[in-house]
């Protein structure tokens, strides 16, 4: 008999069962399965408390999650998915002879995969899903009755687990999206002759699919996407009959799509994309009447696409860009299917645009880039109104735009760029209330600017250069609050600038260069705090440049080409360089401006300047040719003594001539007065941050040359800095890059190879892989880069106490992602208006991806450059496309 006290009451444990006496003495007995459950609680945290209700008990049966068998009251399940859980999986559920289900997924449990749970012989469904989890993968082989094995999108490494193909009862296989080592894909997996779901995407397999994998004929999904398979795309593939999914996108893939592919009739998904396929659809391809998605983009197929597809009445998805398809675009495609999205961008197809992609009235994304279309297009599309992304740029198309285009009411992408489209800008484009980007450069369309711009003010990047536009610029555009690029060069616009563009808060980038403008530069814009370009240029501006203009510290200037008169200021000419102010015969520079003389402009000395500097000329041209000779003879006199002193050194110093005491070499980038010994002298009072390559001073130059700040590397592979990167550092001019000015260095600094055997970094930046591998690659670049995106979503900084201990800005942010209200809450709510936060959110997913926890689901920088200006990830595939019921909202 064994006694325990519970609250009020203690209890007698004996073999009639639990029963309470009137005493009160310390806890000592519960029943085993109770125990096991508290002990698998005690090393979990639960935030959210959905296991509050797990207390000492007699029964664990009322606990949440967990259910129990009837006539036993054993327990049977564990469900607890996405319940934001963290912390291991106990060892302790091993006792649990009796459990059939253990389902996790999609929480932030860690630590490895308990071997233990291989005592839990009665085991049907297993699934840690979607988690944190590492190590190696332990051998459950002895797990006969399994029929649900889930292990994907953790962090499993070591050798993938071929024991798999024991399990002879299984119907859904999941391991895909881990760490394993490299490996082939086991042929034992031919022996899951029930398998109807399998998931390997992402596993680093490599070579040839198995021709065992084909003789799986219950198998309904094969997933073995962004891996290293290579060969050709297997005919096997014809004898999986109940297939309805082929996820073999991201491989290495060859060959020629087999006509046996036709057979899979009960087919509704394939994706191929992104492998290195050729030749042509076969007709086949026709007979799959159930397909809703197909995508072939990025390889190397080419011919015409079976007229057949116009005859399918389910197709949803159909991209297959990146490709060299010709001849004309099948004519009834879309016309008796719902299709929602559409990409033929990048191939060679000509003729008539295609009329009814939008029959179904179904579609939000139309993408047909660089092809040969001619002729008009469609006013089919006038009444499209679920579209969203229409760019059918780089093509022939000529004839105006249909009306009822410029008032699509759910297009935020609009771009007809680069085509032959004439005709004026309709103003029903005032209905098009969600429009962010409108694409019309060199075209010729024309007429004047409508005034109902100022109603889209969600616009972010309007293009209308070098087409026929006339008039005056609206000053409707002033109400443009979101507007960071507007571009109207090439064009015949008249009249002044608007003072009202100052207006455009947000404004990044203003082109408006070549027109017939007149009038001055208004003096608003020097309140313009976001702009970073500014090109006036060709125009016929007058009057002076604003005082305060060069207190943007713009990055980029051209005023050149117009009647500007007046002083330069000094910031302007060291910024905008000597090319910016040409062709401006009234402009002047302050003649104490050191670089003055290469500026093309005459000096600022009262009055009279402009008249004493064409005197002047003769007596400066003899001064500029007396200071070259000095300055040769100079250079020939110091080269001599430099020979002479290099040889006494030498015999006198044998030791620096082997490179034990080199000097120190000067080289430099931007003009600047110091001593090589006032900067390596810099003393430690004067510190100010050390980093993961180097600590950084302030140091106030002698001379009266201000202040600069000198980062002195830590010797080794920190110092090994390409000259290449230097110099380009040194020619970066931009507002929130510092500038650099010159580079000390002694020794030997261009390692022979390429990759660097150890790392640095900030905490918080770098990349989760780095834990276990110095290898630096350009996914971990993009992992920091991802982070960076957090902060300027988020406002928040990558460590910080409120994420908890060793804790990040990407944990912290992955915890808000289960629903739509939860990802509102990260944004910054200092920026966070109803205008941009789907901006801001389009923006949080592709930091989502930047930051995946595996380098391989990461896009790389072109992708990350190409979702930015689109501000769409969905037009580059999102890496967990091929994640299976992925529960996280984005």
């Amino acid at each position: 008999m064994m006694r325990l006290n519970h609250q009020n009451y203690s209890y007698i444990c004996t073999t009639k069962g639990w029963r309470p006496i009137a005493i009160m003495e310390p806890f000592m007995c519960l029943p085993v399965e109770t125990q096991a459950l508290l002990e698998f609680k005690k090393q979990l945290n639960d935030p959210l408390n959905y296991l509050d209700s797990w207390k000492d008990s007699d029964s664990p049966c009322q606990f949440y999650g967990i259910s129990c068998d009837e006539n036993t009251g054993l327990v049977t399940d564990i469900s607890l998915d996405s319940k934001s859980l963290s912390g291991v999986i106990s060892p302790s559920l091993s006792v649990l002879q009796n459990l059939t289900s253990l389902v996790l997924p999609s929480n932030l449990i860690s630590g490895i995969l308990p071997k233990e749970l291989s005592k839990c012989m009665n085991l049907k469904v297993l699934n840690v899903s979607d988690n944190n989890m590492n190590g190696s993968i332990p051998d459950l082989s002895n797990l006969t009755n399994l029929e649900i094995f889930d292990l994907s999108d953790n962090y499993f490494s070591g050798e993938f687990p071929a024991w798999v193909g024991n399990l002879t009862h299984l119907v859904s296989l999941g391991l895909g999206n881990n760490d394993y080592d490299e490996g082939e894909i086991p042929d034992s997996l031919g022996n899951l002759k029930s398998l109807y779901w399998l998931y390997l995407a992402g596993s680093n397999l490599r070579g040839v699919i198995p021709e065992s994998i084909f003789e799986l004929e219950a198998l309904g999904t094969l997933d073995i996407c962004t891996n290293k398979i290579t060969g050709n795309f297997p005919k096997s593939i014809g004898k999986l009959r109940n297939l309805w999914k082929i996820e073999l996108y991201g491989n290495n893939l060859t060959g020629e799509i087999p006509q046996e592919l036709g057979k899979l009739t009960l087919l509704q998904e394939i994706d191929i994309s992104s492998n290195q396929m050729h030749g042509t659809i076969p007709k086949e391809i026709g007979n799959l009447k159930k397909l809703t998605v197909f995508h072939l983009f990025k390889n190397n197929f080419s011919g015409e696409i079976p007229a057949s597809f116009g005859d399918m009445q389910h197709l949803n998805a159909f991209s297959i860009y990146k490709n060299s398809f010709s001849g004309e675009f099948p004519p009834n495609l879309g016309r008796f299917s719902p299709l929602n999205s559409v990409d033929i961008s990048e191939n060679n197809l000509f003729g008539g645009f295609p009329r009814y992609l939008c029959q179904n009235k179904n579609l939000q994304k139309l993408l047909a880039l660089q092809n040969k279309f001619s002729g008009g297009f469609p006013d089919t599309y006038a009444e499209c109104f679920p579209l969203e992304r229409l760019r059918i740029s780089q093509n022939q198309l000529t004839g105006n735009i249909p009306d009822g285009v410029w008032a699509l009411p759910n297009v935020n992408m609009m771009d007809f760029s680069d085509n032959h489209f004439t005709g004026r800008i309709s103003p029903r484009i005032g209905v098009s209330l969600n429009l962010q980007g409108l694409m019309l450069s060199n075209n010729r369309f024309s007429g004047e600017l409508p005034k109902e711009f100022g109603k889209l003010v969600q616009l972010e990047r309007l293009y209308l250069d070098n087409n026929n536009f006339s008039g005056r610029i609206p000053l409707e555009l002033g109400a443009l609050k979101q507007i960071s690029s507007l571009h109207l060069e090439e064009n015949v616009l008249i009249g002044s600038i608007p003072a009202e563009l100052a207006e455009c808060t947000r404004l990044v980038d203003l082109n408006l260069a070549s027109n017939f403008l007149t009038s001055s530069i208004p003096s608003t814009f020097s309140t313009m705090a976001t702009l970073n370009s500014l090109n006036l240029s060709r125009n016929r501006l007058t009057g002076s440049i604003p005082e305060k203009l060069d207190k943007l510290k713009l990055s980029s200037v051209d005023l050149s080409n117009n009647q500007l008169s007046g002083s330069v200021p000094s910031d302007f000419l060291t910024v905008a360089g000597d090319k910016a102010f040409v062709g401006n015969k009234g402009l002047c520079v302050d003649g104490s401006i050191k670089g003055s003389m290469n500026s093309g402009l005459g000096p600022c000395n009262g009055k009279n300047s402009h008249k004493d500097f064409g005197k002047s000329k003769l007596v400066l041209f003899c001064m500029i040719l007396l200071a070259l000779v000095v300055i040769l003879g100079g250079l020939l006199l110091v080269s001599y003594l430099n020979f002479k002193q290099s040889r006494t050194d030498a015999e006198e110093h044998p030791e620096e001539e082997k490179g034990i005491r080199p000097k120190w070499k000067l080289e430099s980038f931007h003009h600047v007065e110091f001593d090589v010994d006032e900067i390596c002298g810099v003393d430690e009072d004067n510190l100010i941050g050390v980093g993961g390559t180097g600590k950084v001073y302030r140091l106030d130059l002698k001379k009266g040359c201000g202040t600069v700040a000198v980062k002195q590397l830590w010797k080794g592979n920190s110092v090994k800095l390409f000259a290449a990167e230097m110099e380009i550092l040194g020619k970066i001019r931009h507002r929130n890059i510092l500038k650099l000015y010159a580079c000390l260095m002694k020794g030997e600094v261009s390692p022979r190879g390429s990759e660097c055997s150890c790392f640095a970094g900030t905490h918080g930046y770098m990349a989760p892989e780095l834990a276990y591998s110095f290898k630096v690659t350009e996914k971990s670049d993009i992992y920091s880069f991802g982070v960076v995106l957090l902060e300027l979503v988020t406002g928040r900084r990558p460590i910080e106490e409120a994420y908890g201990e060793g804790k990040d800005i990407v944990y912290w942010v992955s915890t808000y992602l289960n629903d739509q209200e939860n990802v509102v809450k990260v944004l910054d709510p200092k920026v966070v208006s109803d205008f941009v936060k789907d901006d801001m959110i389009k923006f949080l997913k592709i930091a989502e991806l930047c930051t995946s926890k595996l380098p391989n689901l990461r896009p790389n920088m072109k992708e990350v450059v190409k979702m930015l200006i689109d501000a769409e990830p969905c037009i580059v595939r999102s890496p967990d496309a091929c994640v299976k019921n992925k529960k996280v909202f984005l």
